[in-house]
């Protein structure tokens, strides 16, 4: 049997790789600081296996494809797009826990579109890079790393509700699988940002730090509660990615948080939010 033994929150800012001394460097060093620390507590956790929940960004489907919610089965490649310093990601899958997990949902509800050949974008490379990488060096062994990605960046949106649902359906399906597996979910994503409109580089501090207070508090009542029109207008169309969080926080039973770090970094045009959940 498996178990979810922990979970995170982190943003997957391609800005960083962009324009890396554009912060100052104390807040700077402080974003850098929460990947570490996340990493840290990653190994101290004793995964066998990461889920990184992501999403796309018009990368990988374009207009031709818009899967609700997929994960990926088998060989993973990437990343799409040039991000200078952002290594090329090199993990493997663990196929067995991904198609039983697909196959659960099937059989509960659940219509996973599954890739079985799987090219990531920014929204998996970057934690993988972040937080997965250097646990790895510490444990001393690969992590294998199954991608699931959600409708957040482009419509039709995927509901909070259903996001909630599927990291529930998640935690189900590794508490089914019959191998032992000690596995960690990461968001990841956000929190406030606007991507490509005029109000690019603004950050609603507040908006973020309310998030955070729900996630500390497991309450994902409270997080499905909020309206798309309540998402944009307060945080931008790039803080629809709280359903990467929010999906991560149910797949832990009982889930409360602890606030590993917060930076409104608006040369980074993004309020960088990190969350380490336990279950209680």
């Amino acid at each position: 049997m498996g178990k979810v033994v922990g979970a995170f929150w982190v943003p997957h800012n391609p800005v960083m790789y962009v324009a890396p001394e554009a912060p100052n460097p104390t807040q700077r060093e402080a974003v850098h600081a929460a990947y570490a620390e996340c990493a840290r507590r990653l190994v101290e956790l004793e995964p066998t296996t990461v889920i990184i929940v992501g999403n796309d960004h018009y990368i990988l489907f374009g207009t031709q494809c818009l899967p609700r919610y997929l994960i990926g089965t088998g060989d993973i490649e990437g990343a799409l797009g040039s991000l200078p310093g952002l290594d090329k990601l090199v993990t493997q899958n663990n196929e067995q826990l991904a198609g039983f997990i697909a196959q659960h949902g099937f059989d509960n509800g659940f219509d996973w579109a599954v890739a079985r050949s799987f090219s990531v974008d920014h929204a998996v490379s970057i934690p993988h890079h972040l937080v997965v990488k250097p646990a790895q060096q510490a444990l001393g062994y690969e992590l294998p790393c199954i991608p699931v990605y959600m409708a957040c960046a482009v419509d039709p949106f995927l509901s909070l509700k259903r996001t909630a649902e599927l990291g529930r359906e998640i935690r189900a399906a590794v508490e089914a699988f019959p191998a032992d597996e000690r596995v960690v979910v990461i968001g990841s994503g956000g929190i406030s940002h606007w991507v490509g409109t005029a109000e690019m580089g603004r950050v609603n501090e507040g908006f973020d730090r309310e998030v955070l207070a729900h996630g500390v508090a497991g309450d994902l009542e409270a997080l499905c509660a909020y309206s798309n029109e309540q998402i944009i207008g307060r945080a931008g169309n790039g803080a629809m990615e709280i359903r990467n969080l929010i999906c991560a926080l149910a797949a832990v039973e009982g889930g409360k948080g602890e606030v590993v770090g917060y930076e409104a970094v608006e040369p980074w045009v993004t309020g960088m939010g990190f969350l380490a959940v336990k279950p209680s």
